[in-house]
């Protein structure tokens, strides 16, 4: 099935459930490429159930059970063999990204591992340039390629997590936390990343955060959910509009 290259993901009354129990119940969205969306709202919203179903890595048992999501043009519902398509132009940092690295892989091979597990005749010397380049680009010193995750603090492995992520120039980047133990310097490389692949390549991004700066920093889009239903839609702060029982106050928080 050839890729829709003009929208990253569209949901049409999107619902989701686990092991039977609804997580998302009727969203409806689209992101276009070149677009930011931030997802918001409280401990237990299903953020994170979205952003790993639109991902292509689903959580344990999270399966569609209403309406529609279609990634680069594939159907969530009915992937099939384009479930790979669909893996390969999307970047995904999953929440806790950062501490789930593997710990018998240096940062060099972690980084490159989304490369190396697709084509064992790469070009090294090529490879290890790419791997150097995201490395400053996550303002990490060169000397970390030859480290390992444990031998990090936590901001650096997110940092190294992110740049793995973004090794294969994705066309669609999902994050959730983005901005876990990174602090406020490191936070506006990680933001340039974004905004330099969307500008450059006009590569979508869908970043789950509280944090009340995301939607003025990265020019988003903002879905607000509450207890997985969509409560507000617009761009930036703003211009959320909110349904009639939104309550922004008591659903959402910085952080």
């Amino acid at each position: 099935m050839p890729s829709d290259t003009d929208v990253a993901i569209r949901a049409d009354d999107l619902s989701l459930a686990r092991h039977g129990v609804r997580v998302i119940d009727g969203i409806t969205f689209t992101l276009d490429a070149a677009r930011t969306l931030v997802v918001r709202g409280a401990t237990g919203a299903g953020k994170t159930s979205l952003a790993s179903l639109l991902a292509g890595h689903p959580d344990d048992g999270l399966t569609v059970v209403g309406g529609e999501a279609r990634i680069h043009g594939i159907s969530a519902r009915r992937p099939g063999r384009a479930r790979r398509e669909w893996v390969f132009h999307t970047g995904y940092l999953p929440q806790g990204a950062g501490a789930s690295l593997p710990s018998r892989f240096t940062v060099q091979d972690v980084i490159a591992e989304p490369i190396t597990s697709r084509d064992r005749k790469v070009n090294t010397r090529a490879l290890a340039v790419r791997v150097a380049t995201l490395l400053d680009e996550m303002e990490l010193p060169l000397g970390t390629a030859p480290k390992y995750p444990y031998e990090l603090s936590a901001g650096m492995r997110q940092r190294v997590a992110l740049a793995r992520a973004l090794v294969l120039e994705p066309r669609l980047f999902v994050a959730d936390d983005l901005y876990a133990n990174l602090d406020v310097e490191v936070r506006a490389a990680a933001r340039a990343a974004i905004t330099r692949r969307r500008d450059d390549r006009a590569m979508a991004s869908l970043i789950v955060t509280n944090d009340a700066d995301a939607p003025r920093d990265l020019d988003a889009d903002v879905l607000v959910l509450h207890a997985g239903h969509a409560v507000g839609l617009g761009h930036g702060d703003q211009a959320v509009q909110w349904t009639p029982d939104g309550t922004p106050e008591r659903r959402l928080s910085a952080g």
